[in-house]
């Protein structure tokens, strides 16, 4: 899954407005984060279900870079001292440590903007079509607004300091985490003119692994380093959060996100193309250490 990383990357600085004089530092922030690394877990998705639904990975790159535009800007407002207030993302100071917070603001909105563009370029028209851009740009705003990442991230800020069920952070992370995976998955399969069968199951898929992710997420909180981790450990403690480790233990959260990731792997027997790298990285998720 990791074979297009670089492919992607190279996708996402193309999209990126040329600096001048006057707004190159909004551009330099924007491309501080986007290009900060990660796993590029949501991109790779939307390519891999376009590839086994039949499609081209060409053809779901525009779609890819807008997903992953939406979670670039997703981490560097969430990294601002209003809401979780870190220093560190993936091993380097956060964007507002390095360009102060106004102009941080404004890279989180420019590349959460610039999703849109990309997805409905002439780029994306010209490999897609119409009605399929049409369709991605909704499930990109399902997906990042207040019935999905914002709905979650906003249950997550209003639930510091509180006991909460595991019923509640299921709610919280479907929307915070989950919506952006299940709309990467989808966005794959609407670039590759997928059938109900297929997108039910890559939906299925993305629904599982996302959970596993956000358990697996919890626990790292606990048993990881600020090193191997990129970001300070322990921060959910310290900003009194429930979380799945805390309510249900370490080795419940390893039975839970096993079985989350079995799931995930079997709703992929409905594909017919080679689906070994969607499985290998549904296990790559739950041993990760960062």
């Amino acid at each position: 899954m990791t074979d297009n990383r670089s492919g992607i990357e190279k996708e996402l600085l193309s999209y990126l407005p040329k600096k001048d004089e006057l707004t190159g530092n909004l551009i330099s922030s924007m491309e501080y984060s986007l290009m900060a690394g990660g796993k590029r877990v949501r991109p790779m998705l939307v390519t891999e279900f376009a590839k086994i639904c039949g499609g081209s990975e060409e053809a779901a790159m525009p779609f890819a870079c807008a997903i992953e535009m939406i979670h670039t800007y997703s981490l560097i407002h969430d990294d601002l001292p209003c809401m979780d207030n870190d220093d560190l993302r993936r091993g380097k100071p956060t964007n507002h440590k390095v360009y102060g917070e106004a102009c941080a603001l404004l890279a989180g909105s420019g590349l959460l903007t610039l999703a849109f563009e990309a997805a409905s370029s002439e780029k994306a028209v010209s490999l897609n079509g119409t009605e399929k851009c049409l369709a991605a740009v909704s499930v990109l705003s399902q997906a990042a607004g207040a019935q999905g990442m914002l709905g979650g991230q906003i249950i997550d800020l209003e639930s510091e300091g509180k006991k909460v069920t595991v019923d509640h952070l299921k709610t919280m992370d479907a929307k915070k985490t989950g919506a952006l995976i299940i709309a990467s998955a989808k966005l794959g399969c609407i670039s590759a003119g997928a059938t109900r069968a297929q997108t039910d199951a890559a939906v299925k898929y993305a629904e599982n692994i996302g959970l596993a992710f956000q358990i697996i997420d919890d626990m790292l909180d606990i048993t990881s380093s600020t090193e191997e981790l990129g970001k300070p450990v322990g921060s959910d403690s310290e900003n009194e959060k429930s979380t799945y480790a805390a309510l249900l233990g370490l080795e419940e959260c390893r039975r839970i996100s096993t079985e989350l990731t079995e799931n995930a792997v079997k709703a992929l027997e409905v594909f017919e193309n080679d689906t070994s790298k969607l499985r290998d990285f549904a296990y790559y998720l739950l041993n990760r250490e960062n």
